[in-house]
């Protein structure tokens, strides 16, 4: 499939529209922004989406909904696959202000599929129309998964929130932190909610399941990941792991590999 640029297509006449691209390994597209939403779907591989509000990592069979205007930048783990759809806001009102990753089911990846094959100014009330009508309409509806890490704006907690992203350790605790920022435990577990809507925990595990995939994807084993990322053993990280994600981490490491 011809790789096309999404600046192309941003002024078609259409409500929506698909294309689709092929990265190599590791390809990384700096910061931009869209006037579109954009839903970016991964068919194959693993994708990475930073924004200055926070990262997304979508697996294989997901897609992160980027609202218009947002600027961001996106990284490719392994070799990966995307449809990408550009769709004015107004059709896809349901859609959060910010982003956030959706589960792909059947149907709506069929569609992204289908839809890519379409000319960018298609036949609106032709089978084309009909199909980009039905794919904006499951966009509308198509349930989260959480796989975020939000960044606070309060800039001493953001950088820890940076630092902690960049080296993630589940052994890092509470009292690390209130002692680095010169917090009490109980402001700082107030603060961090309100400026993350999360609590540190939950963070802390979102960080480190963020930080997995990738390297999953890139082929580490679950138990150098684990031990790397400070959990005591490859159980103890496969629980939580399987606790957020609804499976163990051994199953994005074999369903991805079996891509790349």
């Amino acid at each position: 499939m011809r790789n096309v640029n999404p600046d192309d297509v941003e002024a078609t006449p259409r409500p929506a529209v698909a294309i689709g691209n092929d990265y190599p390994p590791q390809f990384e597209l700096a910061r931009h922004s869209h006037r579109r939403a954009q839903l970016l779907y991964a068919a194959e591989g693993v994708i990475t989406v930073d924004t200055e509000h926070g990262a997304w990592v979508v697996p294989p069979e997901r897609a992160v909904w980027i609202p218009a205007g947002v600027p961001h930048s996106v990284r490719m783990v392994g070799a990966v696959k995307t449809r990408s759809v550009l769709i004015e806001p107004a059709c896809c009102p349901a859609r959060a202000a910010q982003c956030e990753v959706i589960v792909v089911s059947a149907l709506l990846r069929s569609l992204l599929v289908e839809a890519a094959e379409s000319p960018p100014e298609y036949d609106i009330d032709g089978r084309d129309g009909l199909v980009m009508a039905l794919l904006m309409a499951e966009v509308n509806r198509a349930p989260t998964i959480l796989l975020a890490v939000p960044f606070p704006k309060l800039p001493g907690l953001a950088a820890k929130c940076h630092a902690f992203l960049a080296r993630p350790d589940a052994r890092v605790t509470i009292e690390d932190w209130c002692r680095d920022l010169n917090l009490e435990r109980r402001t700082f577990t107030r603060l961090f909610r309100r400026q993350t809507g999360m609590s540190f925990a939950a963070w802390r595990q979102q960080a480190c399941v963020l930080t997995a995939l990738p390297r999953l994807a890139g082929g580490e084993t679950v138990t150098g990941v684990a031990l790397d990322l400070g959990y005591d053993s490859p159980a103890a990280f496969a629980t939580m792991f399987k606790r957020w994600l609804g499976v163990p981490p051994s199953h994005y490491q074999s369903e991805t590999q079996a891509h790349i």
